[in-house]
């Protein structure tokens, strides 16, 4: 095994049977909680931006020459997607104080709404998908982190008030 493929399936995940891309999901919130307490929502969003420029590579280097540019075991871009969906929660558990468990309503969200994009892949999400290349792979499941992130926020203003209605 190599450096690539390790990056790629995030440690093996990607192996796991059935729905990779869920376990991938599931794999990433612990990592997501651990980067949160050793340095905020700065490390978690770093955090995002390294995974999604390793993913790039890896996955790049593990479909070339290839006719599936997006294997069922490369979960990385899981990972950075499903990060960039937690982030709102870690920003909002560092700006009141809260320990990141009592956030767990938002946990749940985050991971629900960018499966759900992830799966569904409405508009933009679907056109990186259609890509065909590595970076389409990544792109789509950081749409989708994009989009499932707001929806943490807007469920979050609505479950405390926030917004009025």
């Amino acid at each position: 095994m190599t450096i690539t493929h390790c990056i790629a399936t995030f440690f093996w995940i990607g192996h796991l049977r059935p729905a990779p891309g869920t376990w991938g999901s599931l794999a990433a919130i612990p990592v997501a909680w651990g980067l949160h307490m050793l340095g905020g929502p700065i490390l978690l969003g770093l955090g995002v931006i390294l995974s999604f420029t390793l993913g790039w590579w890896a996955t790049s280097l593990e479909t070339k020459g290839k006719s599936d540019h997006d294997p069922s075991e490369i979960v990385i871009d899981e990972v950075a997607g499903q990060w960039l969906a937690f982030l709102p929660v870690s920003i909002g558990a560092a700006h009141v104080g809260a320990a990141l468990t009592a956030l767990w309503p938002g946990w749940v969200a985050a991971f629900i709404l960018f499966r759900l994009f992830d799966i569904w892949k409405p508009g933009p999400v679907g056109w990186a998908d259609r890509r065909g290349d590595a970076l389409g792979v990544m792109l789509d499941d950081i749409i989708a982190g994009i989009f499932a992130g707001l929806g943490v926020v807007l469920l979050a203003g609505l479950s405390h008030g926030v917004l009025g209605l």
